[in-house]
């Protein structure tokens, strides 16, 4: 018994400081910043202008933008947790061939940026950019917030708070707590997280028509919490699955054809 008693104490204790490394280090596990971009010109896209979108807690923070054609939608692209705006390159050539105007946004801490990134500090950029978008003579009825993973639940939260034109959603979750439970099962993560990002506690008050869009191989956020946000929204509402389709790699299997009729139908 005494040698079962030390075997048990052991257990606990390493389980416990599992738990409070995790606690302590989660931010470093959940966002993944990558370095500086290049110039916009370097990766294709040399109609697009590095912009400063300030925040109100004071930090400058780097975007990427390119004016639309009259007419056309603006879309807001809130990216995922890792890597930098060069990464998104494909995605706003997309958008800007069909006439689009197009913002791309980098976190707080990503891309050269100053700051960390927490869940709270992610709105505040959101809404950055959408008081930079403002400025430039853009209301918030003419702009689609395009939330990529991570960035998936800025864009719910922002279409909360501002009457947007649509929002579109790729490989988006419930909530983070949901995502982490899923590859944390041994862990209390519900205790845990710090940040949440529960979209599907807001998800019924966006009246904006949504797209989600989702790989149905995706091994990062599972496709049953894209599919079970998508029940909990509300109408008017399109559903774009993909069989092959993986976490980053949507585009590879027609997401991007997919996004393009939606934005046309909504500028018709």
């Amino acid at each position: 018994m005494p040698s079962l008693y030390r075997y048990m104490t052991f257990v606990v204790a390493g389980y416990a400081s599992v738990a409070g490394a995790m606690f302590l280090g989660q931010r470093r596990l959940m966002y993944h910043p990558g370095p500086p971009p290049p110039p916009p010109a370097e990766v294709g896209l040399p109609e697009m202008t590095p912009v400063t979108l300030e925040t109100t807690d004071g930090l400058a923070l780097l975007a990427w933008h390119a004016p639309a054609r009259p007419g056309r939608a603006t879309v807001a692209v809130f990216h995922g947790n890792a890597g930098n705006l060069a990464h998104r390159a494909s995605k706003a050539r997309a958008l800007i061939d069909a006439g689009h105007d197009v913002l791309l946004v980098a976190w707080r801490g990503f891309g050269g940026n100053p700051g960390a990134p927490s869940e709270d500090g992610l709105y505040e950029d959101g809404r950055a950019a959408f008081r930079f978008l403002a400025g430039q003579g853009v209301a918030a009825e003419r702009i689609v917030v395009y939330g990529e993973s991570l960035g998936s639940g800025v864009a719910v939260q922002m279409a909360t708070e501002y009457p947007v034109a649509a929002i579109v959603l790729e490989a988006p979750f419930t909530s983070i707590t949901d995502v982490a439970a899923r590859h944390y099962w041994y862990m209390p993560t519900r205790w845990l997280l710090l940040d949440r990002f529960d979209s599907e506690a807001k998800i019924d008050a966006v009246a904006a028509p949504l797209l989600v869009l989702h790989g149905l191989r995706d091994a990062v956020v599972p496709a049953d919490l894209g599919r079970a946000l998508f029940a909990a929204a509300p109408e008017p509402k399109v559903e774009r699955l993909f069989e092959n389709g993986g976490h980053s790699d949507l585009y590879d299997h027609g997401a991007g054809e997919a996004v393009l009729a939606f934005l046309a139908d909504l500028d018709g």
